[in-house]
């Protein structure tokens, strides 16, 4: 790839990030996805300051989706430790499908009786 040439999930993560802001009510989530494992920050843009972070080596599982919907239920509950209930997800260009759709999914965690989520609001 050259200089001059920008990749495509660049472009894409560069469109969304015009629109997705997080603040200090409600910071974003930011995923990135390597071929070992997936990475979840939760970011105040407002601040420049990550207020929690989670990696695949902290979590244990079988297979990469395994591991991807158990790391998003613990930065869901890191969030929740750090009096954060509500976020933007931010999937920084990736197709919301496999470990990035788990991960999410692990985030918000079980449907309660009366709508709302488990651990996160997105």
């Amino acid at each position: 790839m050259g200089s001059k040439t920008i990749s495509r999930r660049r472009k894409i993560q560069r469109r969304v990030r015009k629109k997705i802001k997080g603040t200090a009510t409600r910071p974003r989530l930011s995923v990135f996805r390597s071929n070992k494992g997936v990475y979840a920050q939760v970011i105040d843009d407002n601040a420049g300051s990550t207020l929690a972070a989670a990696s695949y080596k902290e979590v244990q599982g079988a297979t990469r989706m395994e591991v991807a919907t158990a790391l998003g239920r613990l930065i869901g509950e890191r969030a929740i430790a750090a009096g954060i209930n509500n976020v933007v997800f931010d999937r920084s260009g990736y197709l919301y499908h496999g470990r990035i759709k788990a991960l999410a999914d692990g985030a918000r965690g079980e449907k309660k009786e009366d709508g709302t989520n488990e651990l996160l609001q997105f």
